[in-house]
């Protein structure tokens, strides 16, 4: 009875012993982990730069937000904004209906007017202002932009409405993006 209670003792001792070391490992791993994720979030901010003052980017939504601050899941295919050097365009759609441009939205198309980019490179974001001039009306667009490539866009125009676009940044090459028609 003695010895099972003593070799009891030894199994549960050994059982905490390897417990602990595998905890102190998964601690090590963890600021590995931390470490390593530090380092793509530093290596994104470089590669966003670029893709950012190049103009040459897609902003894929996730959401839609109106001035009151209802947000909609969307279809992201369908809902984005699209730079490519000197030209622009913004665009919601819906699987739901025709809309203007034939794909359940509108559709705006022009070319970019001011542009401001501002980096902050210990917090490692970014924000930009911009101008669309379109054939249906002017919009002025304020993005801000993470390392890890989350995006947040509102645009405003002449009319006191604003809407939200929240989803992340992709190439332009990428982003699987449907055009609808240009909206009249």
């Amino acid at each position: 009875m003695k010895f099972k209670s003593v070799s009891l003792f030894w199994i549960t001792g050994l059982l905490c012993i390897s417990l602990s070391s595998n905890s102190q490992e998964s601690k090590l791993s963890r600021k590995e982990l931390k470490e390593v994720r530090k380092t793509q979030l530093a290596a994104n901010f470089y590669i966003l730069d670029s893709l950012l003052n190049k103009k040459t980017f897609v902003l894929v939504a996730d959401y839609l937000q109106n001035k009151y601050g209802d947000r909609m899941l969307v279809t992201p295919m369908l809902n984005f904004i699209k730079l490519d050097e000197s030209t622009g365009i913004l665009q919601t759609g819906s699987n739901f209906s025709m809309g203007y441009n034939g794909v359940g939205g509108v559709t705006a198309e022009g070319n970019i007017g001011r542009w401001k980019i501002y980096k902050d490179v210990k917090n490692l974001n970014f924000r930009l202002q911009f101008s669309l001039y379109t054939n249906i009306g002017t919009y002025d667009v304020s993005m801000s932009v993470g390392s890890d490539a989350r995006a947040r866009a509102t645009i405003t125009g002449l009319t006191p409405g604003r809407l939200t676009w929240e989803g992340h940044l992709e190439t332009v090459e990428n982003a699987r993006v449907y055009k609808g028609q240009n909206s009249i």
